[in-house]
């Protein structure tokens, strides 16, 4: 059975070609043969282990059981099927195996571009939309509610739904919003603090402060209106004994927008500043220490520092002046007042087309202009704009993604989405946020669509620095970065900086890899990484002085190439108070090798730290291998546990080691393929070998990001296709990212019926 819609000859000839491979091609017609002899000792009517009777399978008619037979491969790939202690076929069988099985899949399954459902934005795409509409940049996070997670992403459609809390939510928000980007002349005044976090050393300089300081808070503000506010810094400062009296160890430099300003009492009473972001810095500087070139990097013995700035105001308001936001808003400004309505209808329908993603209609652009009308009888033209503002920025054409199903096709059939659809597709998955001008052009041109522009679109969006919405949102949830914002670890070498600087040096491997365009198994093998002062220490590498991030090289054999060597991901995947091989293992099964780990049995002790009455001298690797004596525990365990025994020389936060407790450290294991493991060079080795799996993993969990739904069975083949031509592009960044948004996934839709659609509403 060839894939419906497709051509038979380019199936035939990629079935072929698989089963061409040295020894697929005779395996493929034994399947069953080796089914029966590995698989169905176990997984037959009567033991049913894991619900399943594998001699019921049919191989020639795999489209019956794909979900199964999915699960199989995985299983089989990664060596966690057959179980250690049962009769074992060599790896090399086994990925054949694997591969006659995605095979035959491949040649059979329909693709089916299934629909997301209703899809809102986000918190975070909301956010981002408000900048690049209105030129405000805004934490939403105090505003709107967390959003759900599904799928392991929280742009997942079906997690995102609408409730009468989050509808208030969005309609306070829309208010404030639209008297910050406009400038409110009745805005009251009130006070913003902003604090440091708890746990934040200020014994150095920090990147982004001015030379020769040492700590501090740096903050974009803004103001929103031309008027004075008060500027109070709160800090400790020290004084010391000197010959001629009672002298002040450290004072305050204080700069907006890059210039010092004189400070008084730590405070400025009432300075005048226009409407708009302005940037605050208030730092520490020693005063018996040198400021010179040589000196400028050196930790300070002062105990000084910046705990708050304080901002109050407006006061005595003049008007705004002119502001980002407003030059974004007013492309037109009335000169008379038979002006005013024309111009306003002018700006309306601007900034609708750009929010819905698409030209507004007249009828609303209409109703717009029935709120900006109430708000010009309040306080005139601009009141009358602001009110505007906050109708779109809660249109539903705005809070979600609508795409619109042909009315003539009947359920289960396929269309191309719009192009405007598309560059809303588009510019979500790569920005987390609305199309830009270019790409709007593009789809009403009908262009956009066309393999080669489409293509050329994907590197110039990559190319732009919105696409940090990637790093940000999508690597900050695959490697759980967010995650790393909120961990507590019981580490006194742990701080906010340290915090800070584990997420920033992941952070910038990621950038790297997607503005060089790299072979996305640098992931697992960079062989350099990104330091400053403080994060090098903390290695062990020497050398890296200053506060400032750079890209640093390492040998072949430090244990900090690639993804497992970062802190960030080694905190997060430990336990508050100690390493976790179970987490560290399964974290990498599951997000680099997307092998399902299953959760340990109801009823089964999982404890490892005991009651806390006695002191546990043992080290954790100790603790587990006695856990494993559990024949119900080991079966899991044996696959889990060599993999993060592997870093057990990295504790808690990432440090090395050499002793867990009075133990030594052991990193020693065998992986089920027979790889023996001593360390994290060895794993990372290993996880090169299964670098295809890799590749596989990351742009399943791209393809989820990207179409905002969890992928099914159907969407397999899809996906290794993408994968299979990344290979001709040594797995370049760009290249998945470009086999995905060219797929039929992302082009098409099906007419939902309820059942072809997964997560349909």
């Amino acid at each position: 059975m060839l894939i419906p819609g497709k051509n038979p000859i380019i199936a035939f000839v990629l079935t072929s070609s698989l089963l061409s491979l040295p020894g697929l091609s005779a395996l493929a017609q034994d399947v069953p043969d080796f089914i029966d002899e590995y698989c169905v000792k176990c997984h037959n009517f009567e033991d049913w282990a894991g619900s399943l009777d594998m001699g019921a399978l049919d191989f020639d008619h795999v489209e019956n059981d794909a979900q199964i037979w999915e699960l199989m491969i995985r299983k089989v790939r990664i060596g966690m099927m057959p179980p250690v202690g049962e009769e074992r076929p060599d790896n090399t069988m086994m990925q054949d195996f694997a591969r006659a099985i995605a095979s035959q899949l491949d040649s059979t399954i329909e693709s089916i571009p299934a629909s997301p459902g209703v899809h809102r934005l986000n918190r975070v795409e909301y956010g981002n939309v408000i900048r690049d509409l209105l030129a405000l940049d805004i934490d939403v996070s105090t505003l709107l509610p967390r959003d759900n997670s599904s799928g392991g992403f929280d742009n997942i459609a079906a997690s995102l739904g609408f409730s009468p809390a989050l509808i208030q939510a969005y309609t306070s928000a829309a208010m404030k919003i639209s008297r910050w980007s406009v400038g409110d002349m009745t805005t009251s005044e009130v006070s913003t603090a902003y604090l440091p976090p708890p746990d934040y050393m200020q014994d150095r300089h920090i990147d982004g402060m001015p030379l020769g300081t040492r700590g501090g808070i740096k903050i974009t503000h803004n103001f929103p209106l031309d008027a004075e506010y008060d500027i109070n810094v709160g800090a400790r400062l020290f004084s010391f004994n000197s010959g001629s009296g009672r002298q002040l160890a450290s004072t305050l430099d204080f700069t907006i927008d890059g210039q010092a300003v004189e400070l008084t009492n730590n405070s400025i009473s009432r300075i005048p500043l226009t409407a708009g972001p302005h940037t605050i810095t208030a730092a520490i500087i020693d005063n018996r220490k040198s400021t010179g070139v040589n000196n400028i990097y050196k930790e300070s013995s002062i105990e000084g520092n910046v705990n708050r700035i304080e901002i109050t105001g407006p006061f005595i308001a003049t008007g705004t002046s002119t502001t980002p936001s407003r030059e974004k808003i007013f492309t037109c400004y009335p000169a008379t007042n038979d002006d005013e309505v024309s111009c306003a209808k002018t700006i309306v329908q601007n900034l609708a087309s750009k929010a819905f993603r698409q030209p507004a209609t007249e009828n609303q652009i209409e109703s717009i202009m029935v709120f900006y009308q109430q708000g010009y009888e309040e306080g005139g033209f601009e009141s009358g704009i602001q009110q505007a503002i906050s109708r779109i920025l809660v249109d539903p054409q705005l809070l979600v993604r609508f795409e619109e199903e042909p009315q003539d096709l009947l359920p289960g059939e396929r269309y191309p989405v719009s192009d405007l659809e598309l560059a809303s597709r588009l510019s979500f998955f790569l920005w987390s946020s609305i199309p830009d001008e270019e790409l709007i052009e593009l789809a009403l041109a009908e262009r956009l669509h066309e393999p080669d522009i489409l293509k050329a679109q994907v590197n110039r969006m990559l190319a732009n620095d919105k696409s940090g919405a990637l790093v940000e949102n999508f690597a900050g949830q695959w490697l759980f970065l967010r995650d790393m914002e909120s961990v507590t670890p019981e580490e006194g070498n742990f701080n906010d900086n340290l915090r800070m600087a584990f997420i920033r040096e992941t952070q910038l491997l990621v950038a790297s890899i997607i503005e060089g365009d790299l072979p996305v198994t640098e992931f697992l093998d960079a062989e350099y990484t990104y330091l400053n002062s403080r994060l090098a220490e903390h290695y062990g590498i020497p050398g890296v002085k200053g506060s400032a991030f750079r890209k640093v090289s390492l040998p072949a054999d430090s244990p900090r190439r690639g993804l497992l060597g970062h802190g960030s991901i080694l905190t997060v995947t430990s336990t508050a108070s100690r390493t976790s091989p179970v987490i560290r293992g399964s974290w990498i099964l599951e997000n680099l090798l997307s092998a399902p780990v299953p959760a340990p049995p109801p009823g089964v002790e999982t404890n490892l730290d005991g009651d806390g009455s006695t002191v546990i001298t043992t080290s954790v690797r100790e603790r587990l291998e006695e856990h494993r004596q559990d024949p119900v525990c080991s079966s899991c365990h044996s696959v889990i546990d060599p993999v993060g025994f592997a870093l057990e020389n990295f504790d808690l936060v990432g440090a090395w080691r050499e002793y867990d407790g009075d133990s030594k450290v052991n990193p020693s294991g065998t992986l089920l393929d027979g790889t023996e493991l001593n360390g994290p060079s060895d794993l990372r080795n290993a996880l090169m070998s299964y670098s295809e799996l890799f590749v596989e993993t990351l742009t399943e969990k791209l393809m989820t990001y990207a179409l905002g739904r969890e992928l099914e069975y159907f969407d397999m083949p899809t996906m290794r296709s993408i994968v299979r031509e990344a290979e001709n592009e040594d797995y370049r960044f760009a290249s998945i990212i470009k086999g995905i948004v060219t797929s039929d996934q992302f082009l098409y839709r099906v007419k939902s019926d309820g059942a072809h659609v997964a997560g349909s509403q």
